[in-house]
């Protein structure tokens, strides 16, 4: 349930951990075996859509309306409480970077992780919810190739490719983890090189994992669905027909098959540029997924280094708010997986 946002604005910055709301898992498990799905939201505590469409499954199956056919599913409404009740993607910090238990939390996000990570590892497919800053259209991630590499070892892209076609939207995008890593080893050079106007910057590749990134480690699936820009209610329908679909597609629900993606865009993300200093400029108001030519200006430095697109490609996350030290916008090519 959410907290009413008279009572929000009225809440001090800091609580103490036992003031903050206690992490919920609502279990709903079939006697007869099946598949393990586990559903997150609010990863980030203004991506909401996903938080809605929950509460709004869990009242049909306490009211009768669905019915579990087989196996398990575990609902995590909000899954970043204090994030949520600020009304901000982050608490302490990231949620979905550098998600791994530790025995020294330090920061409220791994108390989380202490948390979520075993409750993951419990489960054979994670569904994550979040919604976008810029943007105009849902859209999908999913992981690798199957592959025994020491970055990302996996062995279900089958399942991965088959559901991320069945959600109901139609971009799909591939190639976070080894894109991130190798973000990280530039970043690495960038700091020796002092071009970093921040005290602290991270470039450890473990900064790398999230939510569906800690899933695969465990050798399950996973995919995050990016229902719509943070205010539009409209993403709240599309992470609730998203649920409704995986749960059919895993044989966990009774319903029509849902059906594949006919008229669809995959984009494989290549490269990712960190922002150096607060006066690193966009060329334009970019959007994710807006198309550049090769030889387009992207942004320029504060130095005044001006930095152009080498062919042409798509910008994906574009932050205008990123702090020096952190990802400032990456780039995707069209096809390779999918058969395109």
């Amino acid at each position: 349930m959410s907290l009413p946002s008279s009572l929000l604005t009225n809440l001090p910055e800091q609580l103490s951990l036992d003031q903050e709301r206690p992490f919920q898992a609502i279990r709903l498990q079939s006697p007869l075996k099946g598949p393990r799905l586990i559903v997150t939201a609010a990863v980030h505590g203004n991506e909401t859509c996903g938080t809605f469409a929950i509460e709004r499954l869990v009242k049909q199956f306490e009211l009768g309306e669905l019915k579990l056919k087989c196996g398990a599913v575990t609902f995590v409404p909000v899954t970043n409480p204090k994030a949520y009740r600020l009304q901000r993607r982050n608490g302490d910090r990231n949620l979905n970077r550098r998600l791994i238990p530790t025995d020294t939390p330090a920061q409220y996000e791994d108390h989380i992780a202490n948390w979520l990570c075993p409750l993951l590892a419990e489960h054979d497919g994670l569904l994550d919810l979040h919604s976008f800053q810029s943007g105009s259209q849902p859209f999908a991630l999913f992981g690798p190739k199957n592959n025994q590499e020491s970055l990302e070892p996996f062995a279900h892209a089958e399942i991965e490719e088959a559901l991320v076609q069945r959600l109901g939207c139609s971009r799909f995008v591939y190639g976070w983890l080894d894109t991130y890593a190798k973000g990280i080893g530039r970043r690495a050079t960038e700091v020796k090189a002092g071009r970093f106007n921040a005290k602290d910057v991270d470039i450890d590749t473990r900064y790398g994992i999230g939510t569906t990134e800690y899933m695969r480690s465990t050798g399950g699936w996973s995919i995050t669905l990016e229902c719509s820009q943070h205010d539009d209610a409209g993403g709240r329908e599309v992470a609730y027909q998203a649920i409704l679909n995986t749960l059919i597609f895993l044989g966990l629900l009774e319903g029509p098959a849902p059906t594949p993606a006919q008229d669809f865009q995959v984009l494989g993300l290549y490269d990712v540029y960190d922002r150096f200093d607060m006066n690193d400029t966009f060329a334009k108001t970019w959007k994710s997924f807006d198309p550049i030519t090769q030889g387009e200006v992207i942004g320029t430095r504060a130095d005044g280094t001006v930095l152009r697109a080498e062919q042409d490609c798509f910008i994906v996350f574009p932050n205008i708010k990123s702090q020096p030290g952190q990802e400032w916008f990456y780039l995707a090519r069209a096809g390779g997986r999918l058969g395109r």
